[in-house]
């Protein structure tokens, strides 16, 4: 949803009238997060989706009404009203929504959250949203499958850092969805980057790599920490590893072979099923099919 705020800066910055439309409550089911907003511009641009089905449009026309006489309007919709023949969702959910204008000084607020740098909050009226800074998927290795995971994780609202010594392999051209490409050694960048907000992905095939960006990891606080590799390579970093006085519960923290049982053979399958055990395991889910569990989806 960054790019919304994103646009509602350009838009204060360019003098360009819009309204915005944010959820701030949600009962029943979650189609999306709470904060989640819909620019409309006077000149009929959209930006945003907040997973209201048909009732979109709704919401589009109160925005289009608070654009033009700048009222803070709240809106109420019950999915559960829709029905099949109508097209709706039928999910059960409610949704509460403020549609306002922002004040030109919000532009440091949008700008914020765009960036997602530190934490922002957004207030309207007696509504409080924090936005947390976004996390960091650091890939160990400029590889064709750091190319994939870059362009989903940006997707997916990651700060994407590419780390590789190797001048001819670390450049944008490789990895052209990367937030930043740091050319390296990973036991050089890695002890000054690493937080409890920072995943690992060691990617490189080759010991001389993997190794130091392994022992950084286990030092760290990262809470993911995968590595590629076939089953006999991952025994030997494990062995290598143990013999430098890692223990058992250290070891238990890398993900490899990393990734979830999706049969994936190209690397864009791969980077799915990688981005799809981070998900897992930063949800406490163990990524099983939804047809097999019970209860609430999201």
């Amino acid at each position: 949803m960054r790019e919304v705020f994103a646009a509602a800066a350009a838009w204060l910055d360019a003098g360009t009238p819009f309204a915005l439309a944010t959820l701030c409550a949600l009962r029943a089911a979650r189609t999306a997060p709470i904060g989640t907003t819909i620019a409309v511009a006077a000149d009929g641009r959209i930006i945003g989706n907040i997973g209201a089905g048909c009732y979109e449009s709704e919401i589009i026309e109160a925005a289009q009404q608070t654009l033009a006489d700048g009222v803070l309007r709240s809106l109420d919709v019950n999915l559960d009203n829709d029905d099949e023949l109508a097209g709706g969702t039928a999910c059960g959910a409610v949704m509460q929504l403020l549609i306002w204008r922002p004040h030109p000084s919000f532009v440091e607020t949008a700008r914020d959250i765009a960036l997602g740098e530190r934490a922002a909050t957004l207030r309207i009226g007696t509504f409080e949203q924090v936005f947390p800074a976004k996390e960091t998927l650091v890939l160990v290795g400029a590889t064709s499958l750091a190319a994939d995971l870059a362009a989903m994780g940006r997707r997916m609202d990651f700060n994407v850092i590419v780390v590789d010594p190797r001048p001819a392999f670390a450049t944008p051209e490789r990895v052209p969805d990367a937030h930043a490409i740091v050319r390296e050694w990973p036991d050089v960048y890695l002890p000054r980057s690493l937080s409890s907000h920072t995943s690992v992905v060691v990617l490189s095939h080759d010991p001389k790599f993997d190794m130091p960006a392994l022992r950084c990891a286990l030092r760290s606080d990262a809470p993911y920490i995968g590595l590629l590799g076939s089953r006999r390579a991952q025994s030997a970093r494990r062995a290598a590893l143990r013999a430098e006085g890692f223990d058992e519960a250290a070891l238990a923290r890398i993900h490899g072979p990393v990734g979830l049982d999706i049969g994936g053979t190209t690397t864009a399958e791969t980077a799915v099923s990688i981005l799809a055990e981070i998900v897992a395991q930063r949800s406490g889910r163990q990524g099983t099919p939804l047809l097999s569990v019970s209860g609430a989806i999201h």
